[in-house]
């Protein structure tokens, strides 16, 4: 109907035309002519643009490969939750592109973080699976930082991860209050600088004058839960959830092997009911406001959780759809069966929450900063 009306529209602005159709009667000749002249009015209004349009809508992501970087060693929650939406995310993505996990590991994801940054192009096709406190390295000012959080296109994140801070149980130390009377400061194991474990250890160091030695260098989780085994360290802080989540927790925990020494919730998780959080071991030790405000500006890696980013100059249109099919991913029945069978927390966090998160935490006065600073040993 609607191209009937252009048609109408068209030929009454058309004198000549109606003329010929008019003689039309008269001959065969005419007649032809006319039907010829409709016919290609009807390329012109619809089927000549319908075909372009068509090649056009051709979906970006068709016959593509998208490669997720995680800065962490295989094996890891870290790991884990890249694969895991590896799987599902392409199902969601017009064009159903095929998935990879890559690891570059080292420096605690500083080295895979500018490689998503400044390396990888801004085409969607690259993502990156850092680990959260990259915040930390730049905070701090760490000279091998060639990244800038607020720039990366947060995708979005499972969970919100909270730490636990654990000990091996034969050792010396069973609470904070033996880390504070020690003579000597427990070895606590870290993969670098703007890792978890260690800004949890210094977080405690200047906020309370826990008393922790940080051995730096491993590869990632796996590798400070073996060296913890074999005696090498005797702590260490990761995220909640994964503790609780695979081995070897679970037979360290029927064999007794670790005790948890603080959680970094607001509330006790109800599966270690009887490990106190910082703030109420703050509580208790009654630490100054300002103490208290760097604490929570320190740990807000447990925001972040384990998040998925995108590089700087990603089309809008590309990060909008990376987004959705990340939101919908993780609602997935399928990978929610995964998730609940390996014991993986899920508590989606949305791409925008994370980019407001990470433009708020670069955006402290210079006190605070300067506390950070601090605390990371610069």
């Amino acid at each position: 109907m609607l191209l009937s009306m252009r048609f109408k529209h068209l030929t009454a602005r058309l004198p000549s035309f109606r003329n010929l159709t008019q003689r039309s009667r008269a001959g065969k000749a005419v007649k032809l002519t006319a039907a010829l002249l409709f016919l290609t009015m009807l390329l012109v209004l619809g089927l000549g643009p319908a075909a372009r349009i068509h090649a056009q809508e051709e979906p970006y992501y068709k016959g593509k490969t998208i490669r997720i970087i995680v800065g962490l060693s295989a094996g890891g929650f870290y790991d884990l939750w890249a694969r895991l939406a590896a799987r599902h995310m392409g199902k969601y993505i017009p064009g159903n592109p095929t998935f990879i996990v890559q690891n570059m590991t080292g420096a605690s994801s500083i080295i895979a973080a500018n490689y998503v940054y400044g390396v990888a192009k801004p085409d969607g096709l690259t993502l990156g699976a850092p680990h959260a406190n990259i915040y930390a390295a730049q905070l701090s000012g760490q000279k091998e930082v060639q990244y800038d959080i607020r720039k990366f296109h947060w995708i979005g994140s499972p969970v919100k991860n909270h730490l636990l801070l654990y000990m091996r149980a034969d050792s010396p130390y069973k609470s904070i209050d033996d880390l504070l009377k020690a003579k000597e400061p427990a070895r606590c194991g870290s993969s670098g600088i703007a890792s978890s474990d260690n800004i949890l250890a210094k977080t405690l160091q200047e906020a309370m004058g826990v008393k922790i030695h940080t051995v730096l260098g491993y590869a990632g989780g796996s590798e400070i839960d073996l060296a913890v085994e074999k005696g090498e360290v005797l702590c260490r802080g990761m995220i909640l959830p994964a503790h609780f989540g695979r081995e070897p927790f679970l037979s360290w925990h029927k064999n007794k092997f670790d005790v948890h020494i603080l959680q970094t919730g607001q509330k006790r998780d109800p599966r270690t009911p009887e490990t106190p959080t910082i703030h109420e071991i703050m509580d208790r030790y009654k630490t100054s406001d300002a103490s208290r405000r760097v604490v929570r500006i320190v740990l807000s890696g447990s925001d972040f959780g384990q998040p998925i980013v995108a590089a700087p100059g990603t089309p809008p249109e590309r990060v909008k759809l990376l987004r959705a099919a990340y939101a919908a991913a993780l609602k997935d029945p399928e990978l929610l069966a995964e998730a609940k069978k390996g014991k993986m927390d899920v508590e989606f966090v949305a791409g925008e929450e994370l980019q407001a998160l990470a433009q708020e935490v670069m955006s402290q006065p210079p006190e605070v900063t300067d506390r950070v600073k601090r605390i990371l040993g610069k």
